[in-house]
């Protein structure tokens, strides 16, 4: 079974390049270009997990994340943060508004790739560990 990573991120150069890489790796990518689609994507589709910029247009990361994680049907789904904002507190702030990992940017993907990871229980090929 193919997992399902929904990649909500507005900037085409990031978007190109996670997409490629994770797709590489045997993960099925649904993309979102705003906060208000990631949260309908996320109710449609199910994803297995979720890599959710904070800065978007039309509702931010902040709020598609706590309407995600307010839903009981997508509550369970983790959210691993992608933010350039890499001071001091936002972590802790991220966490707050209900994201299970955080990751700033500029990406280094082979550490995002073991959050991935650890998140679904899978090995380095996306295939389940179990």
């Amino acid at each position: 079974m193919t997992l399902k990573i929904l990649l909500v991120e507005d900037n085409e150069m990031n978007l190109d390049m996670l997409s490629r890489r994770l797709e590489r790796r045997n993960y099925e990518i649904l993309i979102a270009m705003d906060g208000a689609q990631g949260v309908e994507m996320t109710k449609i589709h199910l994803p297995d997990l979720i890599l959710m910029d904070m800065s978007l247009p039309v509702m931010d990361g902040w709020e598609a994340t706590r309407r995600i994680k307010s839903d009981p049907t997508t509550t369970h789904i983790p959210i691993i943060a992608l933010t350039a904002h890499a001071i001091a507190g936002d972590r802790e702030r991220c966490l707050a508004a209900g994201c299970n990992e955080y990751e700033s940017k500029p990406v280094k993907f082979p550490r995002l790739l073991a959050k991935i990871e650890q998140f679904l229980g899978v090995s380095s090929d996306g295939h389940s560990e179990e």
